[in-house]
């Protein structure tokens, strides 16, 4: 027991008081006995007796009731177990990602872990508030309780390494406590890494009562005929599924069509055919779990041919005539000798086709052509010098040639993942007619492979696959592909790579940008200094980053915009382009929630409860109205000696 003024207990030095006026009435008197109250005698020795103990009952009651009144104004109090941290700062995190829109049995998880928030923080504490989107410093629930009503899903994944340093960088003398409330979807031991031990952290883990939960995933071209596009769908079911879902299709907000399907295995690919003009719109499905992974937006630009020049002997371009047909494709072939460099900024995609030597001039060319956009697919000459090839390399990426090898190899093992070949093979392909080389170059670097030597070295390989939608890259093969050299050529493997290298996506491909990607995207258009684009929809307008080249401009989207849908690209009032965002799906499987990882940490079933065990482990236990009480009862006590006790 502790005591909050100790220096009361010199009040009881007056203890002495009552004491001595008790003495006082204990003084013995001589007593003289008169014939005529004799017979008296008996009783007055026994009343005297009563008077004697009734006295000594007083005293005690009097003495104890100062007592307990000078020990209730001393304030005694049991120390808090946990007062080392009752000065602790409050920081809460709260992950507002699309998974807490699952519901549980009192609604989605979001809503209620904000009704909570609202019903049982103390109104006198002060806490900082931390969100996947928005942050509240030092603020109280009064302040925020419009902004935590309003507050919406965020497109940002839960991220509790990024939560952790906000925190870590608020610089104080005291402790933290930090209460976290997530579903604990993706949380793996290395996020927890970035938790301080020193800090109090409890986790508030509200869970989803089914997890069962639909999405769609993707959207491409699978097929492209005369008068229509046949586009595949791909998405994923995660959970028990028995019921069909609806999938419908929509261009402009107007139904073109639907269809039912069920789920056989966790993933399923369908598919629509739609005309072959411009598609704005979204494919979109009906199910009893998540909601933002139930649309998913695109848009389809109508067919322009792309452009495309290859740089080299013409004999040895002529198979190229036989890809990049004149339907879709502007083709020519220059010699170096008659390249005209001024015209390489208006192409799509530039094939180097064995040049034997690649002029300084024209590898400053091409650096700002990939820079802008275009696909460059380099094919090495046998007499080309490594220096100079590497020289040329070293522009676009970790990628450096070795000595050539006088070696026949075969091609055996394509890249099924790489996204040369997205939506190009419809079942993962083993066994086929494997091309050969004679001679090849040898190659040192870390970028993806797209094709596979039979001793797992690059046969084709890409540099710094671009993130952009333009889907800007540089292509790079390892050995000569004349037919000299190899059979490559009669290979079917050679039109699916040649024609995804050389096309440019926004021009016939699907547009659907995920956000929070960093994405960039390149549009036709001829601006003056002065002059900007915009991007809007009905509900939301923004200005990305842009970058003028020439005649098209570089937009950097980074976290726009904050809602999915279909948007508009605008020079003034002008539309230039359509375009289409979505959110990521990293939030699609419920079943990822991982509280096991939680082991060593507290977590506790409701935020109430954690103010709660707070509020008690924090808090000094006030013992001083148990003496007030207790003064009470011994005043009680003397008034009923003094009435009854004779």
């Amino acid at each position: 027991m502790q005591f909050k003024y100790p220096e009361i207990f010199y009040f009881l030095f007056l203890l002495v008081i009552p004491i001595l006026v008790h003495l006082f009435q204990l003084r013995r008197f001589k007593k003289e006995y008169f014939t005529n109250v004799r017979f008296l005698k008996e009783l007055s020795i026994q009343t005297r007796k009563s008077s004697k103990i009734k006295k000594w009952l007083l005293l005690a009651s009097r003495l104890l009731l100062l007592t307990c009144l000078i020990i209730a104004f001393a304030q005694p109090f049991f120390k808090a177990k946990d007062s080392k941290n009752s000065s602790n700062e409050m920081y809460i995190v709260l992950d507002n990602s699309f998974s807490m829109q699952a519901k549980g049995q009192k609604g989605e998880l979001l809503k209620r872990a904000i009704q909570e928030l609202l019903e049982n923080t103390p109104e006198n504490q002060t806490f900082s508030l931390i969100t996947n989107s928005e942050t509240f410093w030092n603020t109280d629930i009064k302040s925020i309780r419009t902004e935590l009503q309003n507050l919406k899903y965020s497109a940002l994944p839960f991220q509790l390494e990024t939560a952790m340093s906000k925190i870590k960088s608020r610089k104080t003398v005291v402790n933290k406590d930090i209460v976290v409330i997530t579903d604990a979807l993706g949380l793996t031991p290395k996020k927890l890494k970035s938790i301080d031990k020193d800090y109090n952290t409890y986790f508030v883990i509200p869970e989803a009562e089914q997890k069962n939960n639909a999405s769609i995933d993707s959207v491409f071209i699978h097929q492209t005929l005369d008068d229509f596009y046949e586009i595949g769908l791909k998405m994923s079911y995660f959970g028990e599924q028995t019921k069909q879902i609806p999938v419908a299709l929509y261009n402009q907000n107007k139904l073109i069509a639907k269809t039912m399907t069920k789920f056989d295995t966790e993933d399923k690919t369908i598919y629509f055919s739609i005309p072959k003009k411009d598609f704005h719109g979204y494919a979109s499905i009906t199910d009893n779990g998540l909601a933002y992974d139930n649309d998913l937006y695109f848009s389809i630009s109508k067919p322009k041919k792309n452009n495309i020049i290859s740089i080299g002997q013409a004999e040895k371009s002529n198979f190229l005539t036989r890809i990049y047909t004149t339907d879709e494709f502007n083709f020519y072939n220059y010699p170096i000798e008659t390249l005209d460099y001024n015209s390489i900024e208006n192409q799509d995609a530039i094939v180097l086709n064995e040049l034997e030597e690649i002029p300084q001039a024209l590898q400053t060319t091409l650096k700002s052509f990939v820079e802008k956009g275009g696909n460059l697919i380099l094919i090495p000459s046998a007499k080309a010098s490594v220096v100079n090839l590497n020289s040329f390399i070293k522009i676009f990426g970790n990628i450096q040639f070795k000595s050539i090898e006088n070696k026949e190899k075969l091609i055996t093992k394509i890249n099924f993942n790489h996204p040369l070949f997205s939506g190009v093979f419809e079942n993962t392909i083993n066994n086929f007619q494997y091309p050969k080389t004679k001679t090849s170059f040898g190659i040192s670097g870390s970028n993806p492979a797209v094709l596979y030597y039979e001793d797992q070295t690059p046969f084709l390989s890409s540099i710094n696959s671009s993130r952009d939608s333009s889907g800007s890259s540089a292509y790079v093969f390892t050995a000569p592909i004349n037919l000299e050299n190899s059979n490559f050529q009669q290979s079917p493997v050679i039109v699916p790579s040649f024609y995804k290298m050389g096309a440019n996506s926004q021009n016939n491909g699907v547009n659907a940008l995920t956000i929070g990607q960093n994405n960039s995207f390149l549009v036709n258009a001829t601006l003056s200094k002065d002059e900007i684009l915009k991007v809007k929809n009905d509900a939301e307008p923004f200005i990305p980053i842009q970058q003028i080249l020439n005649s098209k401009v570089k937009l950097t989207f980074n976290e726009f915009p904050t809602q999915a849908g279909n948007f508009g690209i605008f020079s003034k009032n002008d539309r230039l382009q359509n375009i289409s965002f979505n959110y990521n799906r990293t939030e699609s499987n419920l079943a990822q929630a991982n509280e096991d990882v939680l082991s060593d940490y507290k977590t506790i079933d409701s935020l109430n409860t954690v103010f709660d065990t707070l509020q008690t482990d924090r808090t000094d236990n006030q013992i001083w109205k148990w003496f007030v009480i207790f003064a009470l009862l011994f005043l009680l006590t003397e008034m009923a000696i003094i009435r009854f006790v004779k």
